[in-house]
């Protein structure tokens, strides 16, 4: 049988080692206590800290040393996308995942340029949360969700506010399978869907997005999304 693929938002199996350290982020008591609750019976996700607000999550990140935030983006004083920011920033730094509702969406698009891995909709069924962590906590990016690449999709033909629209940045340095690579992770395909969509490996498919990622200076697969929008590889 393959081996599971760890960027595959729909695979349950969680990473080796230590337990995920989890940091809960929002200024509702019930909805990190939904949360908290969800993770109890996983052994390999063990939540470390929870925070009502985006300033006290900048803290506890910077003390407790988190793998992952869970961050809301709706809080009062410094939101989540302020936080997102600052959690972020630097070597080293813990993933964070949005805490979004369908109609978060311009804060969700802060989000994106602010350093985000990936979006969890409050009403997720509990193994796609959980899913969802471990993808992240891996390195990855969480892209497949239906909500993540509409929104994925609108930010990417969206310029900053205030701005005009910027010309499509061109796309050198990588090889014509790579271009294939990348134009399937834009459309949102996991590593085991672009194996199977280019009749390579799924170790194949997983060495080129490692390649991508190196080249192209992105940060994870959310950035390798917006640049397939960037660059004209998907419409």
């Amino acid at each position: 049988m393959a081996p599971a693929d760890p960027a595959d938002p729909a695979n349950p199996v969680a990473p080796a080692g230590p337990p995920i350290r989890v940091l809960l982020v929002d200024d509702q008591p019930l909805v990190r206590a939904g949360l908290r609750v969800l993770m109890a019976d996983s052994p390999d996700l063990l939540v470390v800290g929870e925070a009502g607000t985006g300033t006290d999550a900048v803290r506890l990140a910077r003390d407790l040393r988190p793998h992952v935030v869970v961050m809301d983006v709706r809080m009062p004083g410094m939101d989540g996308i302020e936080a997102t920011r600052l959690v972020t920033a630097g070597p080293g730094a813990p993933r964070v995942l949005v805490l979004t509702t369908f109609d978060d969406d311009e804060y969700v698009y802060g989000a994106l340029r602010s350093g985000a891995s990936g979006f969890l909709v409050k009403d997720m069924a509990l193994d796609d949360i959980l899913a969802a962590l471990r993808v992240v906590a891996a390195g990855d990016a969480l892209i497949a969700p239906a909500v993540t690449r509409r929104l994925i999709e609108e930010f990417a033909a969206r310029p900053e506010p205030g701005t005009a629209p910027a010309p499509r940045r061109p796309l050198t340095g990588v090889t014509a399978r790579e271009r294939e690579v990348l134009t399937l992770v834009g459309r949102g395909l996991s590593n085991g869907e672009i194996a199977v969509r280019l009749h390579i490996s799924a170790a194949t498919a997983k060495a080129h997005v490692a390649r991508l990622l190196s080249k192209l200076d992105a940060r994870d697969r959310v950035q390798l999304v917006v640049l397939a929008y960037e660059t004209g590889l998907v419409p």
